[in-house]
């Protein structure tokens, strides 16, 4: 792999050799901060949606008159609306621009979290969610696209920080929620719809790209051409950074290692949203106090904030993704047979264990990015993969919550939780190898 030490002058002679000006250096760099920024506040909106509703899960049931298949039909929501959003997200950035697209799904999640609690009855609910989660399907695939045109000698450390600050708020929303409704009069209404305001702050820093819709075609081209070699982005205009996702002539559907990397997310996304969807319940059907499961869902989540931030500058250097793929199911599997035999006596350690399990999502993102040579291409395969996989997910949490009701415990889903992780490790292996979706569509 690259060096992510690359000299700035090579930006710059790109940026000369298109006739672009870069700017004064004050407005380069506050530009590109204002891009850091927003795509960390993006990324702490990406999972506060469905880790408070987790963490509330029995309350809303109850306060809705949701039965079991019911409640895994609304966890089953996220994917969904993941699949069938997310593949819009390449044609909306060609039309409006990427600044748009992200500043508006921002303002999607923050009506969707404000009216949902209140939309009354459960297909309110279920309406209002579907509201927040399409903003974070079009933000979910276009993050790795801006993260590869415009920082891509740094793609290990920027998807580390992105992916880290979505560990953040995944884990806060999921340790805080249940305190903080108590805090508020113990409504559940409350504690769902205050994640409203942080959704609202991550619009501001779009604000100033919404009307930039990008550079010239010349310019986008020879960014496509150059993106494996160009320098750190510190020198691009605002113009730049909201650039047109051009989709070059691309049959994704034709690259073996585009499929094996669809699969891989759609089962990784299974396991998480199963995770964050029912794992409390199964602490408190085992014992634990609410707020207790909240915490340990928390810890799940947080093993995240760390770990995103690593094991993407590691998947970088190496030539093969495969042996942290096989760490990474292991520590799920161990997981799972925690929670069948012990539940509550081993609480702690299984959350961990399903925590380091569940960075198989940065390392998904981080091999999106590796597998395509240019932005083009990583907004198709970002597209492509993230949408199937989605789409594969989408049974999962629903399928729990079917066992669940219908076998009265949690032995049947742990065992359904447990059989996903083996083919999650194959194709995962599959996924990581040396090679680019470019290649193999043109090859065959």
């Amino acid at each position: 792999m690259r060096s992510e030490e690359t000299t700035t002058t090579t930006s710059e002679t790109v940026r000369s050799s298109v006739g672009q000006d870069p700017g004064p250096p004050a407005t380069r760099a506050w530009t590109m901060r204002l891009l850091v920024i927003g795509i960390v506040l993006s990324a702490l909106n990406l999972r506060p949606a469905i880790t408070s509703l987790g963490a509330l899960l029995e309350e809303v049931r109850d306060g809705l008159g949701m039965s079991g298949s019911v409640a895994g039909l609304l966890t089953s929501v996220p994917p969904l609306c993941f699949a069938v959003f997310g593949v819009t997200a390449p044609r909306l950035a060609r039309r409006f621009g990427t600044g748009a697209v992200v500043c508006a799904g921002m303002v999607a999640i923050t009506a969707g979290l404000l009216i949902r609690p209140y939309a009354g009855g459960t297909a309110g609910f279920l309406a209002a969610s579907a509201l927040a989660l399409m903003g974070i399907a079009v933000s979910n695939v276009l993050m790795p696209v801006i993260v590869k045109r415009w920082f891509p000698d740094r793609v290990g450390s920027m998807t580390g920080l992105y992916s880290m600050a979505l560990a953040l708020g995944t884990s806060v929303a999921a340790a805080v929620t249940v305190p903080m409704a108590d805090a508020l009069g113990g409504s559940w209404r409350t504690g769902l719809a205050v994640w409203a305001g942080l959704a609202a702050t991550a619009v501001l820093p779009w604000i100033p790209f919404v009307r930039d819709r990008g550079a010239t075609p010349a310019a986008t081209a020879v960014r496509q051409e150059h993106a494996p070699v160009e320098a750190p982005a510190r020198g691009r205009t605002s113009a730049g950074v909201h650039a047109r996702v051009e989709t070059p002539a691309l049959r994704i559907t034709r690259s073996r290692t585009a499929w094996a990397l669809a699969v891989f997310f759609g089962l990784q996304a299974t396991a998480a949203y199963i995770t964050m969807g029912w794992m409390a319940q199964i602490f408190r059907d085992a014992g634990v106090p609410a707020s207790t499961a909240g915490l340990l869902l928390a810890v799940t989540m947080v093993m995240g904030v760390p770990l995103a931030l690593v094991i993407p500058r590691v998947a970088t250097r190496l030539p093969h993704q495969g042996p942290i793929v096989l760490a990474l199911g292991a520590c799920g599997l161990a997981g799972y047979a925690g929670l069948y035999l012990a539940p509550a006596g081993g609480a702690w350690a299984w959350a961990l264990l399903l925590g380091v399990s569940n960075c198989a999502f940065p390392l998904a993102l981080t091999m999106v990015g590796m597998r395509a040579r240019t932005g083009a291409g990583v907004a198709q395969l970002s597209a492509f993969a993230q949408s199937t996989g989605y789409l594969i997910s989408i049974p999962g949490p629903l399928l729990v919550g079917v066992l669940y009701q219908h076998s009265g415990g949690w032995g049947l889903p742990i065992a359904l939780m447990a059989a996903l992780m083996v083919p999650q490790m194959v194709v995962g292996v599959l996924a990581g190898r040396d090679r680019t979706v470019e290649d193999e569509a043109a090859a065959r």
